[in-house]
């Protein structure tokens, strides 16, 4: 049972030995360029836990099968583009929208953050929209036929996207995304606040999550997923929480493609890829844990822990045959990760704690001969 706690920390402290010692050695010894390469990685573990953690809301606590995570992805990244960017100008650069200077008024410097708070929150207002209206025709179909329909979506989206050059740029990327409070930072500085910033939104995310979870309302999402029939004996309205549960997800992903624009600077149709863009946050949602908010960060640093470290090998002088495949071997070494855990610990690094509320934990706890009278426990008497 103590070897079995030890296997999460264990695993965590290879991963970060790792990430930390290839790049430190690879540098020779260069402090401030490791400092550089981890404050990238984390930044993008941050903004890759926003979205693993949306869905764990979706399958890990609601059951729905969202596979195309990529459309809200996509929608969210894109809207926060037009809403923070100037206005398009010049015969090869079209776009809708540009209302950066709209949103800059002078008082407060508010140039700096305003546009950004706007741009996050359109962006989950436009993938939650297109939620709602993707749940009425999908939520009631079974498990695969939801997975098929989410895929065909999410790539139907991004071939409007390419096909339609003055919606978005088409193929072209949307370049010169401004990041928030970038004029108080010197170029070579603002990644560090950039960084900060992302873990205080997840920080605020996880927190409102985890709230909403351990409600009465999360908790009809966990016997949703559990059993919907004795879930509608019990009166409940089993599609009504299903598109709440599904619409809460799909906000949390626009706001997390919202955050992805501001760090990258630019978005392009070939981020939204379904490997990239759902299929490596489905892996690290198996890896650290269904059903646990913890589980999806954890998953999310060791997922990409281990994509890091493949791509950190091909600066080593490798065999020719593993040097032009390392890339391949990237592909493997997830896919390897994935099916270990499916088989050895299915539950992942952070297993979801089975509870029903705070008041019975106590109860179970405590001996029985010092347990208050009900009536007293309840009220918090003598």
């Amino acid at each position: 049972m103590r070897a079995e706690r030890m296997i999460t920390p264990a695993v965590l402290f290879v991963v970060a030995f790792l990430v930390t010692a290839l790049p430190f050695e690879r540098s020779g010894g260069n402090f401030a360029g490791t400092a550089s390469f981890l404050t990238t990685f984390l930044t993008t573990v941050g903004i890759y836990a926003i979205f693993t953690l949306a869905l764990n809301i979706q399958w890990g606590y609601t059951g729905v099968f969202n596979f195309g995570v990529a459309a809200f992805f996509l929608v969210g990244a894109y809207t926060a583009a037009i809403v923070t960017k100037d206005p398009a100008s010049g015969e090869f650069v079209q776009y809708v929208g540009g209302f950066g200077e709209f949103l800059s008024p002078n008082f407060l410097d508010a140039g700096e953050w305003l546009p950004f708070i706007v741009g996050i929150g359109a962006a989950g207002l436009a993938s939650g929209l297109l939620a709602l209206l993707l749940s009425v025709p999908t939520l009631r179909l079974r498990e695969d036929y939801l997975a098929i329909s989410t895929i065909g979506i999410a790539e139907l989206l991004r071939r409007a996207v390419i096909e339609n050059p003055t919606v978005v740029g088409g193929t072209n990327a949307m370049v010169g995304i401004p990041g928030p409070l970038d004029g108080y930072f010197a170029p070579g500085d603002w990644k560090y606040a950039f960084l900060v910033m992302v873990f205080v939104f997840l920080g605020l995310l996880l927190f409102a999550v985890e709230r909403g979870i351990r409600s009465p309302w999360g908790r009809v999402l966990r016997a949703l997923r559990e059993d919907e029939t004795v879930t509608a004996a019990s009166g409940k309205n089993v599609f009504a929480f299903k598109m709440q549960g599904f619409v809460f997800g799909a906000v949390i992903m626009g706001m997390g493609g919202a955050v992805f624009g501001f760090g990258r600077g630019s978005v392009s149709p070939d981020t939204f890829d379904h490997f990239f863009a759902t299929f490596l946050f489905w892996a690290m949602l198996i890896v650290g844990g269904s059903g646990n908010n913890w589980g999806a960060i954890v998953g999310a640093f060791v997922v990409w822990g281990v994509w890091t470290i493949s791509l950190q090998l091909n600066g080593y002088d490798l065999p020719g045959i593993l040097q032009v495949r390392i890339f391949f071997i990237r592909d493997l070494l997830i896919g390897s990760t994935i099916v270990l855990f499916l088989l050895l610990r299915p539950q992942g690094l952070v297993p979801e704690q089975r509870r029903v509320s705070s008041w019975l934990d106590r109860r179970v706890r405590t001996p029985p001969d010092a347990r208050p009278p009900p009536e007293a426990d309840a009220t918090g008497g003598e």
